[in-house]
């Protein structure tokens, strides 16, 4: 079984400037918005006390996705926020005019009439961006990579996107919508990956996402929690994990978490950014073949990665049967514990601390990140179910069993 692959964070530190993107200020803005619209709520953040005397922990908080807007994922809070920033731009506003309810009246429509909104997804992003297009009389164009889901493609084009499946990987497509964005008139591409000449809308989502995270803290609190000790995130360019080490960051500059970053290791780009050592970001190329689709992609953000390599503890790259394991577990939890149906890209981080804990291969590094009994650990499952049949050959038929994995009683 191929293991998976770490290296600590020894990367020579920027100047940080990119921190303050997710400046706490600016998350409440975001947040804001997000409140406004009807159809939001807060997210549950599940406490696994059995699965954490499990594995040796002090805590497991697991923050469920899957009840986001309806939309079985996270990606909606980051595309939204910067339909409305852009938006704002546009009119000469400020964002905190943008509610839900100013941007579906006629008055906003005869203001601003209908811009056309671009993206590249593997489901999630798209699917967010379309419902929020849809909900708020936009247009939406979406472009999936070769592979993608036919049930994710379903779910977007329900929204009244136009949706295709295209020949090509997820960096592409996304180079696809963004040519095609600036031969349109009204037109923009809405992407949580950042290059140079293109990071204020990636900076926009990446606040976006940072509703999940102040939920968290919150959440947390009420749990008599002052602060996660670690933190486990995943990444596939790197806007959710480079939003979520900033915001908790900048909330807890004195004493931050421990981060670790995750990825599929058949594009773990930011690891082997890591492991070079060298501070600059590599890239990942060919059809990145993996369940997690979510996480299928090479090119890191560019905002991120500036983020990541300053406050990232150790970067980690997981084969595949680490997902698998982790939406086994979350799915049949240790007797007492809340159930949470995570799908392969929301399932990374429980499989990676089930290794971590109970495998000593990894002895060195559950060392190294300090973690033991008095650990109190953050994760997210950011997506529920959207693979239904991908879903149900990890979880009913065994795919990518871990026979050869230690066994350890309760």
């Amino acid at each position: 079984m191929e293991p998976i692959r770490w290296v600590e964070n020894k990367m020579p530190k920027s100047e940080d400037g990119r921190l303050s993107i997710m400046a706490v200020e600016q998350v409440e803005k975001a947040r804001a918005f997000h409140r406004s619209f009807p159809q939001y709520s807060v997210t549950p953040l599940a406490r696994l006390d059995g699965m954490a005397r499990y594995l040796g922990l002090g805590g497991l908080y697991v923050k469920d996705e899957s009840y986001r807007f309806g939309l079985n994922a996270f990606k909606v809070l980051g595309g939204s926020f910067a339909m409305a920033r852009y938006i704002a731009g546009e009119m000469g506003r400020d964002v905190g005019e943008m509610t839900y309810d100013y941007l579906t009246s006629e008055a906003f429509r005869r203001e601003f009439g209908q811009a056309t909104f671009f993206t590249a997804t593997d489901g999630n992003h798209g699917r967010g961006v379309a419902w929020a297009a849809n909900k708020l009389g936009q247009r939406a164009v979406v472009h999936m990579p070769k592979g993608s889901s036919r049930t994710r493609f379903e779910n977007i084009a329900k929204e009244g996107a136009q949706v295709t499946i295209e020949e090509v990987n997820y960096d592409e497509c996304v180079r696809m919508a963004a040519a095609e964005a600036a031969q349109t008139p009204h037109g923009v591409i809405v992407q949580d990956t950042a290059w140079p000449g293109y990071e204020e809308i990636p900076a926009w989502i990446m606040e976006g996402y940072g509703t999940m995270a102040a939920e968290c803290a919150q959440q947390l609190r009420e749990c008599e929690v002052n602060r996660p000790t670690h933190v486990f995130v995943q990444a596939g360019v790197g806007s959710l994990a480079g939003a979520v080490v900033g915001y908790f960051t900048n909330l807890y500059p004195n004493d931050p978490p421990k981060f670790v970053v995750m990825e599929a290791s058949a594009a773990d780009c930011l690891y082997r950014g890591a492991l070079a050592a060298d501070g600059e970001p590599r890239i990942v190329t060919g059809d990145l073949q993996t369940i997690m689709a979510g996480l299928a992609c090479g090119e890191p953000n560019t905002l991120s990665w500036d983020i990541l390599r300053n406050h990232v503890s150790a970067f980690l790259s997981c084969p595949d049967w680490v997902s698998a394991k982790g939406m086994r577990m979350l799915g049949v939890p240790v007797k007492g514990d809340p159930v949470v149906i995570s799908g392969e890209s929301g399932a990374v981080g429980m499989g990676v601390l089930d290794a971590i804990m109970c495998d000593d291969t990894y002895k060195d590094l559950r060392e190294k990140l300090e973690l033991d009994r008095f650990s109190q650990v953050l994760m997210f499952s950011t997506e529920g179910n959207t693979d239904p049949m991908k879903f149900r050959r990890v979880i009913w038929d065994g795919e990518y069993p871990t026979t050869t994995s230690p066994q350890r009683a309760y």
